[in-house]
């Protein structure tokens, strides 16, 4: 008698942080092992990671080890644990294919017949339409919260903090003088390198407690909030594969700015002098 060995893979999402689902998860595959004749031999997990983006680690480890024979199956609770980008799991499948390992599901009961493949299509397009209209609702959200002026998460720019109780942005005055530095230096000619120094003997440091960088430098420079413009939705934050791009700007449309609406710590002319100065072809160094 063959030897059905599997692998399961078990997965909740950033917006369901509970360990539970995992426990809840593997019981269920090993109960659907033990009764279809399936012997678990590995397990793979990622906690708080999106099925609409490949960059989890446990599910790599598990798309690299199928193809080393190692297990024939892979199971999972639900077909939306293994993916709900309708991209990635056609692609993912493809290489599961390859590699001669099944793809099965303990809710979705499927094979290889026509009409399973159909619904097969369905589950996934269902999939993919929960995590779009969650991201659409999200979004929604976010934008009411902006339009109020409040912060939407993150951690906010250097120089400001958040207040309790408004949820607005205030002034921090331990990182004020950060910001001041580092626009007035610039104005006055000074390259990265002395502005960095001047920060280190004035004892300013990033949050995570080490000098701040040339990076950061230019993240304050070019940040019209400091301006005290309000602004929300100005990047991107993910294009067409999932990567971060922060330099790519949305359009004008699709931006919320609301004047006075954060406290400034620069003036208008203060920060448009200093863009025209990065927009040179060779700006401070």
């Amino acid at each position: 008698m063959t030897i059905k060995r599997a692998a399961a893979y078990t997965r909740f999402s950033s917006d369901n942080q509970r360990d539970e689902s995992i426990d809840a998860q593997n019981r269920a595959i090993e109960a659907y092992c033990k009764q279809n004749g399936y012997e678990l031999v590995m397990t793979y997990e990622d906690r708080a990671k999106t099925a609409t983006s490949d960059k989890r680690p446990g599910f790599q480890q598990m798309i690299g080890d199928s193809g080393k024979g190692l297990f024939s199956f892979i199971i999972v609770h639900k077909l939306d644990r293994f993916s709900r980008d309708k991209h990635d799991s056609v692609h993912y499948k493809r290489i599961l294919k390859k590699n001669k390992v099944r793809l099965l599901s303990v809710l979705e009961n499927l094979d290889d017949s026509p009409e399973s493949i159909m619904m097969e299509s369905m589950y996934e397009g269902m999939a993919a339409y929960y995590s779009l209209n969650l991201a659409r609702e999200v979004m929604k959200g976010l934008k009411e919260t902006a339009y109020q002026c409040k912060h939407t998460g993150g951690l906010p720019p250097i120089g400001y903090s958040v207040d309790p109780v408004t949820k607005r942005y205030v002034i921090n005055e331990d990182e004020r003088g950060i910001v001041e530095t580092v626009f007035s230096m610039f104005l006055a000619g000074y390259g990265y390198n002395q502005i960095i120094r001047e920060l280190a003997d004035k004892g300013y440091k990033s949050r995570y407690g080490r000098p701040i960088s040339k990076g950061t430098l230019y993240t304050i420079l070019s940040n019209e909030k400091y301006t005290g413009t309000y602004i929300f939705n100005l990047t991107d934050s993910k294009d067409a594969e999932g990567k971060r791009n922060s330099n790519r700007k949305k359009d004008d449309e699709d931006v919320i700015r609301v004047e006075g609406g954060m406290p400034a710590v620069i003036t208008k002319a203060d920060f448009e002098q200093v863009q025209v100065y990065l927009s040179t072809e060779n700006p401070a160094t």
